[in-house]
């Protein structure tokens, strides 16, 4: 039999019964009771399971690897007198206090060994949140409570992506991330992404503002920082254009004057993707962050919420552009998107496009056109667009229009998003990726020992 159907006002009366009526309210504890009862009741069986392969693998580690901290303790005695083990005082589950060991004089790669004790005793396991000091982060904020229903890790979610320098939320945010999501299939994948991780080095926190590759000088920006510095220009007086730079842009750079002018004459450019991290290295000139156009996108959308300052997308196929704002549409509601238009005309349009731009009153350009051409496009006509700020975003719209997958997270923290976008377009990124990248890492290899590079002495752009 079919119902009849409800008006709002019994909706609304029968929602408020049942918030507010005594009833109601019991019914709400007791879905609250059951819902922490399950969540702990799950956490004690994966924890139960996590500890075992912890304590059996940590025993095999440790009768494993015996000799090499016999040698490491004989050296050590013989170079000092001193204590041979170093104790930390750290935070554990629940907030617990223990003794981190380590060898207090050793090389790094064998300094946590005496850790593998703490496992075996149940202080830490191999995957967690980092081991903390007490009173580092305080229980009292809700982030940091969660943190330490696990036990802490000598591998951490937060410790690869700062190594592959995509970590742009707070370390808080990703251990709730890591808490809430573990499982022993999760942990073993972190463990995997933590080999390629020590390739990488330890993410830097401190390092020069403006350094130099291949003759570019990158901006060296956190993603934080670059988007305070949109933010700031989106309202100022003149415009100013943004370039990415890839080891494919580099290399681009490098065969075309003209477009190493136009990265010259930028306003801002910021080191995109792992090959820029590699050459940084090289050159002992550490890049802060990745910060790519393809993460910075919904960041961006989120800080321009509630500020007026609306975004123009100008780009690939018919449709797409269309799709993106659908996406800012639902993802970020408050955020203005002052018009959008394809990147296939004719040059004859070309004039109505720019005009429909100025027309927009847009503060924010984001060009896909693919570089260097977008880059070019900006500087040809970014005065007659009237925008605020420009930015070439490559291939950005097909990923938040769902045409192409990004690659997973997981791919991205070990620095392997470039081998996904040859899996999807094997013809026409092989010759970017397997040839462009090596001869790009040669170039900045043979720059180095000639000496050919400009020395950065740091300093801000101007």
């Amino acid at each position: 039999m079919k119902q009849a159907p409800v008006s709002p006002r019994e909706a609304l009366t029968e929602e408020l019964y049942g918030r507010f009526s005594w009833s109601g309210r019991w019914r709400q504890r007791f879905a609250r009771f059951f819902h922490t009862f399950t969540w702990l009741t799950l956490l004690a069986g994966l924890g139960g399971i996590k500890r075992a392969v912890d304590f059996c693998l940590a025993l095999v580690l440790i009768t494993a690897t015996l000799p090499i901290s016999a040698c490491v303790l004989l050296v050590s005695r013989l170079r000092d007198r001193g204590a041979l083990i170093q104790r930390t005082r750290r935070a554990g589950r629940w907030c617990e206090p223990f003794d981190e060991f380590s060898f207090t004089s050793s090389p790094q790669i064998f300094s946590s060994l005496p850790a593998l004790v703490n496992i075996l005793k149940g202080d830490m396991s191999f995957v967690g949140p980092r081991a903390v000091s007490p009173g580092e982060l305080t229980p009292r904020e809700r982030e940091a409570r969660k943190r330490y229903s696990a036990r802490p890790g000598l591998v951490c979610l937060w410790w690869i992506r700062k190594r592959a320098n995509i970590a742009y939320s707070g370390e808080a945010a990703s251990d709730v991330e890591y808490v809430e999501a573990q499982t022993l299939r999760g942990d073993f994948g972190i463990a995997l992404r933590a080999i390629p991780a020590l390739l990488y080095g330890e993410g830097v926190a401190v390092t020069q503002d403006v350094v130099s590759i291949l003759d570019i000088s990158i901006d060296n920006m956190t993603m934080t920082d670059a988007l305070e510095w949109i933010v700031r220009h989106a309202a100022a007086e003149s415009p100013a254009q943004i370039c990415f730079v890839n080891a494919d842009c580099a290399n681009i750079a490098y065969r075309k004057p003209d477009y190493l002018a136009v990265l010259h004459a930028a306003r801002l450019v910021l080191a995109d993707g792992i090959g820029m991290k590699l050459a940084g290295k090289l050159l002992g000139r550490e890049i802060r962050q990745n910060v790519n156009g393809t993460d910075l996108f919904p960041r961006l959308c989120e800080s321009l919420c509630g500020t007026g300052a609306g975004i123009f997308l100008l780009g690939a196929r018919s449709g797409v552009a269309e799709k993106v704002r659908d996406w800012i549409a639902e993802h970020h509601p408050s955020t203005l998107v002052s018009g959008y238009h394809d990147g296939y005309y004719s040059p004859a349009e070309e004039p109505e496009v720019i005009g429909e731009i100025a027309r927009s009153g847009a503060s924010v350009l984001l060009v896909a056109f693919g570089a260097p051409r977008q880059d070019m496009w900006i500087r040809e006509h970014l005065a007659n667009t009237g925008v605020k700020v420009a930015m070439g975003v490559g291939g950005l719209f097909d990923f938040y229009s769902g045409r192409i997958p990004r690659a997973p997270v997981w791919m991205r923290e070990v620095g392997a998003e470039w081998l996904y976008r040859f899996y999807q377009e094997p013809g026409r990124m092989w010759r970017r990726y397997f040839v462009g990248n090596a001869v790009f890492l040669w170039r900045v290899v043979r720059a180095r020992n000639r000496g050919a590079m400009k020395s950065s002495q740091g300093g801000t752009r101007k």
